[in-house]
């Protein structure tokens, strides 16, 4: 119930939240949510998938909503990682931990199918990192100002070196990821682009993240796999 599980015949060491931003992509989170528990439980952690849902109509905020689920996650538990987690991507090696690494913010898909199994470029912090509560409180989290374009995960990078911190990669070899619908001719096409930066982050990042997160919280239910977070 809400997506919670924990070993029945040993203690598991570790206890993570895996947070996903979602909105209206039903088919994406059914065949996540297919291939993730039985990938955890083999791993045995104790775990809740959380859901964090944005209403209306406007531009998406991944970053934002991930805030949002950290915030309420905490409520639940001292969680010893943050699993954030993009909901079109599953797993593909099962001995790629999710766990946090002890002194540093943890990026989990160094290799993804869709940038030919290597980074997109050398900062990228997308797709699935795993962080602690500590690492992301003094990074103050992510930026609530990036609406729509994407760029937030540069901002991130930023942030993480900023507060003293840097980024450790998953091996290649572990940290290999499947993009659902992924379409190789749209590809060759229209190559992936990084977004431009419209934002100051060295200015902005003091006075922009979990310091200054507001939402209205509309509903928290627990569904049979995940727990689900509706915020405006």
């Amino acid at each position: 119930s809400g997506g919670h599980y924990k070993p029945p015949h040993c203690f598991a060491r570790y206890k993570s939240a895996i947070l996903v931003a979602y909105r209206n992509q039903e088919k994406y989170l059914r065949h996540l949510l297919y291939y993730i528990h039985p990938f955890l439980q083999r791993q045995q952690l104790s775990y809740t998938i959380y859901l964090i849902q944005q209403v209306g109509t406007g531009s998406f905020n991944r970053a934002k909503l991930l805030n949002v689920g950290v915030r309420e996650a905490m409520k639940d538990e001292e969680w010893d990682c943050l699993v954030l987690h993009d909901v079109d991507l599953v797993p593909e090696n099962d001995y790629n931990l999710y766990i946090c690494d002890e002194y540093y913010p943890k990026h989990m898909a160094s290799a993804m199918d869709k940038f030919q199994y290597t980074l997109p470029h050398k900062s990228f912090f997308g797709g699935v990192s795993a962080l602690t509560p500590e690492h992301y409180m003094k990074m103050n989290g992510f930026p609530n100002t990036y609406w729509g374009d994407g760029g937030e995960n540069d901002d991130i990078a930023t942030r993480i070196h900023l507060a003293g911190m840097k980024i450790v990669r998953t091996s290649p070899l572990l940290g290999r990821y499947r993009v659902m619908d992924y379409r190789e001719e749209t590809e060759i096409q229209e190559p992936w682009k990084r977004p431009p930066s419209r934002h100051n982050t060295r200015k902005t990042w003091k006075a922009d993240g979990m310091n200054t997160l507001q939402f209205r919280l509309l509903s928290r239910t627990k569904h049979p796999l995940y727990t689900k977070i509706t915020v405006d």
